[in-house]
C-alpha cells in the first residue's frame, strides 16, 4: 500500500497525477504504459470485456512498476468491490455516484468491519496467508483509495453532501454521461456543461478534495484541465492511444505521397 500513500501525498501537495485507461486483457499493455512513468492505471471493468483474471494480471504489473492500480468497477456493488480488492487493487473507481448515501456505500464496501462491510477473504493482500489477518484489515481500512465519479446532474445537486463523506480520496468527472443527464450530446462543448464542470471543480477545491477528468490523447487539453484545477488526469487509454498513433502514421505517409 506504499503506492497508495504516495498517491495521497501528491494529492495533498496539489501535484498532478497522470494515468491512462486499460481495456486490453493482455498485461503487456499495462507494462508498456507503466513504463512511461504513470502515477496510476485506470483498469476499466465498466465499459470493457475485462474479467477478474485479466484485472489481476494488470494489478500485478502495476505493482511491479510502482504504479497505483485503480479498478473502475461496473457498479457500486459490494461483491464486485470485494473481489477486486482481494486481487490487490490499490483502490476503486465507482461510476455514477449520485448521492452521499451511495458514496458512503462505496466507502463501506472497501473497509472491513467495524468500519465497513467488506467480506473477509483476502488472497493477494495477505500474501496468501503470510500476513496476519488483523494487520491486513488495519492496512486495508487505512489505505484503500476510493474515487467516485460525478457523472450525473443529480450528483452535482448533491455535491456538497458527497464531498463531505469521509474517506473519499477524489472525485472524477464523467463528462459524457454528465452531458447526457443534462439533455446534451456527448463530446460536444456547451456553455451550460462548462458552467457545471467549473462549479464542481470549485466546490471540490474548497473542500480539499482532488478532482479528476480525462484528457484523451491531447497535451493541450491536459494543460487546460490543469489550469482549471484538475489534478488527476487519465491521458487516453490503450485502444485510443494505439488507434491514434497508427492513424497519424498511416495518414501522414499516405498524405505525403498524394
Amino acid at each position: 500500500m506504499e503506492s497508495a500513500n504516495r498517491f495521497r501525498e501528491k494529492f495533498r501537495r496539489g501535484e498532478v497525477c497522470l494515468g491512462t485507461g486499460v481495456s486490453f486483457s493482455d498485461p503487456t499493455a499495462s507494462e508498456i504504459l507503466c513504463g512511461a512513468g504513470l502515477d496510476f492505471l485506470w483498469i476499466d471493468m465498466e465499459h470493457t470485456a475485462l474479467g477478474l483474471d485479466a484485472v489481476q494480471a494488470h494489478i500485478m504489473v502495476a505493482e511491479l512498476q510502482g504504479t497505483v492500480a485503480l479498478v473502475r468497477v461496473p457498479s457500486n456493488e459490494p461483491v464486485i468491490i470485494k473481489q477486486v480488492l482481494d486481487l490487490g487493487a490499490t483502490g476503486i473507481i465507482v461510476p455514477m455516484v449520485r448521492t452521499a448515501g451511495e458514496a458512503r456505500d462505496a466507502v463501506a464496501a472497501t473497509r472491513y468491519p467495524p468500519e465497513g462491510v467488506r467480506g473477509w477473504g483476502p488472497r493477494r493482500p495477505s500474501r496468501y496467508g503470510r500476513i496476519p489477518g488483523p494487520t491486513v484489515a488495519e492496512a486495508a481500512n487505512r489505505n484503500v483509495l476510493v474515487v467516485v465519479q460525478i457523472e450525473h446532474i443529480d450528483a452535482v445537486r448533491n455535491l456538497d453532501e458527497i464531498l463531505g463523506v469521509p474517506r473519499i480520496d477524489a472525485i472524477y468527472l464523467g463528462i459524457g454521461d454528465l452531458a447526457g443527464s443534462m439533455g446534451l450530446p456527448p463530446e460536444v462543448a456547451h456553455p451550460s456543461l462548462d458552467e457545471v464542470i467549473a462549479t464542481v471543480i470549485r466546490s471540490a477545491q474548497q473542500r480539499g478534495i482532488c478532482v479528476g477528468q480525462s484528457a484523451e490523447d491531447d497535451v493541450e487539453e491536459a494543460l487546460k484541465l490543469i489550469n482549471k484545477g484538475v489534478k488527476m488526469i487519465a491521458v487516453g487509454d490503450d485502444f485510443r492511444l494505439l488507434a491514434n498513433s497508427v492513424d497519424r502514421l498511416v495518414n501522414g505517409i499516405r498524405g505525403s505521397r498524394s
